[in-house]
């Protein structure tokens, strides 16, 4: 019988693949994680079925859409007695862990199971001296956050049973804001840093969801998230970042001459004479200070790699780097993530499994996090159950695309009650060209509009004549034969799946 693979997990919190060097945008540099694709497989096109952390954790631990499995928020935690991928694992043979961020709810009914070892962060967690949830036992470490997690890793990894393979889903919780570098790594960042084209967004000819969301960087980043020290006063110095929060936006005056902002560390003051100058502060501030975040989490990567180097394991391990969700880095003027938009849909995806997976591969096929669960299983050796609803990569990375592989896409955002961030409830699918998007939120008027809180339209996006997804195209009528065409694709999808369809012809 062939050996079975030992699996190391890795996931950061909202990564952007555009901040991985592997994807070739320029704008910071990955080497260790780049290792994965170069002596690997890179997937091009894996997307996120619920662009929200909870959602998706829970997409990948089940191999299951977020209506079925029943965590469709921040706020709906995962029911311990649910079947997962490391169940499977645990009862086929494999030991199992879970270290770092878990955010599928606390209490008894909702820590981690099928692990033999767990030793997660409650909520969030901290970086700086976070405490950990281990084993059921409250735990203080000292240090920065990642270093802990990768410390942790490689202690379970070293007094792991050598007889057994080995099952590791290694969690971080950076780069989630607010974004907190390793203070070696604070000043990592001198130079500027290109605007994206459509930071300056007025949202013409979109729908009405992407004007009303706040997550703006000129309008809703806060003084915590820019590493800067907030002023004391009430909605004077900003308006609140989140219901019961201290935290304060940094206000977008049109007349910015009255601005003093200070650095929280080294007490540099930052004056400003145009609102252009003001928006490109803060853009800059944000994304330094998130690949700051970043560069601790690609020298844990190192180590772990270092670690199966060392101990003769490359070979028949196979290590995964990806994360919960895209993020937005500017695009659009936006941070944080929710939508269905690509730059928040896509989510990185690096491989390596030197002993079946041939090095520099680059896979264009349409992928979703909860095809994850079956692929760990199908490497396993161990039976897929039925009860879930992706499929094997292991095709893709093995360069054997199925014929009959969908390349199709399905997202679904249910948090429409939040009104922090505003972001509509929607739905959608994404093929090889065409994205088509259903809003059929309800609750939140758009500003300066009295239409009654309704707000249900639909997009029509063709991601190869318009990437950057600035045109709707759903009342073009040279786009009608697809607009019916990609409602078939999605009605049919959300009834293979069991979603409610929420819309009428």
């Amino acid at each position: 019988m062939t050996e079975r693979p030992n699996i190391i997990f890795i996931m950061a919190d909202d990564h952007a693949a555009k901040a991985i060097s592997a994807y070739g945008y320029g704008i910071n540099k990955t080497p260790n994680i780049d290792r994965l694709a170069n002596e690997g497989a890179r997937l091009d096109h894996c997307y996120v079925t619920n662009s929200i952390c909870t959602p998706s954790r829970a997409a990948i631990l089940t191999g299951t859409y977020n209506h079925v499995n029943c965590v469709t928020t921040l706020d709906t935690p995962i029911n311990g007695r649910l079947p997962n991928v490391a169940k499977h694992l645990q009862s086929d043979g494999y030991q199992t862990a879970i270290i770092g961020k878990w955010h599928l709810g606390e209490g008894k009914e909702h820590e981690p199971s099928g692990f033999d070892f767990w030793s997660v962060l409650p909520g969030q967690g901290d970086y700086f001296d976070p405490v950990f949830n281990q084993m059921g036992d409250e735990i203080e470490a000292e240090g920065y956050a990642t270093d802990i997690i990768t410390d942790k890793s490689l202690a379970w990894l070293k007094s792991r049973d050598q007889g057994k393979p080995f099952f590791l889903m290694c969690h971080h919780k950076a780069p989630h804001r607010e974004w907190e570098p390793n203070p070696k790594y604070r000043d990592l960042f001198t130079d500027e840093i290109a605007i994206p084209d459509t930071f300056n967004d007025v949202y013409k000819n979109r729908a009405k969801a992407a004007a009303a969301a706040k997550m703006r960087i000129k309008d809703d980043i806060t003084y915590d998230d820019l590493g800067l020290v907030q002023p004391e006063g009430g909605l004077e110095v900003g308006e609140r970042a989140r219901r019961k929060s201290n935290r304060r936006k940094i206000p977008n005056p049109s007349d910015v001459s009255d601005i003093k902002l200070i650095d929280k560390h080294t007490g540099e003051i930052f004056q400003f004479n145009t609102p252009e100058e003001f928006h490109n502060f803060k853009y800059q501030r944000y994304l330094k200070r998130y690949l700051a975040t970043i560069a601790s989490i690609d020298d844990s990567v190192g180590e772990i790699l270092q670690f199966l180097d060392d101990n003769n394991l490359a070979e028949n391990t196979i290590v995964i780097y990806t994360s919960d969700q895209g993020f937005f880095l500017g695009e659009h003027g936006w941070f944080d993530k929710r939508f269905i938009y690509e730059e928040s849909f896509q989510m990185p995806f690096l491989v390596r499994y030197p002993a079946k997976i041939s090095p520099g591969q680059v896979n264009k096929d349409i992928c979703c996090n909860v095809d994850f669960a079956p692929t760990f299983l199908d490497y396993a050796d161990t039976v897929i159950p039925s009860y879930m609803q992706g499929v094997s990569l292991r095709p893709l990375f093995e360069g054997e695309t199925p014929e009959d592989w969908s390349q199709l896409a399905y997202h679904r955002y249910w948090m429409h009650k939040d009104p922090d961030h505003n972001a509509f409830a929607h739905y959608g699918i994404r093929n090889k060209r065409y994205k088509l998007i259903y809003w059929y939120n309800e609750g939140f008027d758009l500003p300066g509009t009295n239409d009654g809180g309704e707000d249900k339209e639909w997009e029509l996006f063709d991601c190869q004549e318009d990437p950057m997804e600035l045109f709707n195209r759903y009342n073009d009528h040279h786009y009608q034969d697809v607009v019916f065409e990609m409602k078939k694709l999605l009605e049919d999808k959300m009834r293979s799946i069991g979603d409610r369809i929420e819309h009428t012809r």
